[in-house]
């Protein structure tokens, strides 16, 4: 996938990660940055071309697909933890989630794909998580959300192949975000995040771990319990 003269479009574009992957694709010559909010009147970047879009709304999904038939490249940034655990945690919460991660996601991929196919295939950049692969007491509705978006992400790799797109999916740890503000973990500079999930599309990679963290998370699923 080659960034320079691409276009793109970015999911959550209006803070952390999303701003940072806008700001960068601008950065390496992208020639059009769609940088898409629930609100856009959030979307505070100079160079991108803001556009309303909320993923767990498929009518704003097809809307936003009906301006942005241009895209060759499409990152799923938006997310969204409520820290919520399973058994006791706010039923509405754990949806939330679900329906951001998976569905959110899987609305956006079925909306694109056919302008992706018709710009000669592209690609596709999921951002997951190292809780793809790990739990955590207090955030379980969110590993349950990523572990659904990382098979999602394979899934859509095998049926968008034939089509000529490329599906990337990343993990990391925690980026230093406001997400994250409340946690109190080791957190990575998200321009470093940036940059080596847009290496690995650039490089055709089908999985980036960003950290020392997500590596050992995937390492551990075939840890011997």
């Amino acid at each position: 996938m080659e960034i320079n003269g691409s276009v793109a479009l970015v999911t959550g574009a209006n803070r952390g990660l999303g701003r940072h992957f806008a700001q960068e694709l601008l950065n390496r010559g992208a020639t059009t940055v769609y940088a898409t909010a629930r609100d856009p009147r959030t979307v505070d970047l100079p160079g991108v071309r803001v556009l309303q879009l909320d993923i767990t709304s498929p009518q704003s999904v097809a809307a936003a697909a009906g301006v942005a038939e241009d895209v060759t490249l499409l990152v799923n940034n938006a997310g969204v933890a409520t820290n919520t655990n399973l058994v006791d945690g706010p039923l509405d919460a754990v949806r939330l989630e679900m329906e951001t991660h998976y569905f959110g996601t899987l609305h956006v991929i079925r909306a694109f794909a056919p302008v992706l196919a018709a710009n000669g295939g592209g690609a596709i950049l999921n951002v997951l998580s190292l809780l793809s692969w790990a739990n955590y007491d207090g955030a379980n509705s969110y590993s349950a959300a990523k572990a659904a978006q990382w098979s999602l992400t394979n899934g859509v790799r095998l049926e968008l192949a034939e089509q000529g797109t490329h599906v990337t999916g990343i993990h990391l740890g925690a980026a230093d975000t406001d997400m994250m503000a409340g946690w109190d973990v080791p957190k990575l500079d998200p321009a470093f995040v940036v940059a080596a999930a847009l290496d690995g599309v650039a490089s055709g990679r089908t999985e980036v771990l960003v950290d020392d963290a997500s590596r050992a998370a995937k390492a551990a699923l075939t840890a011997t319990l």
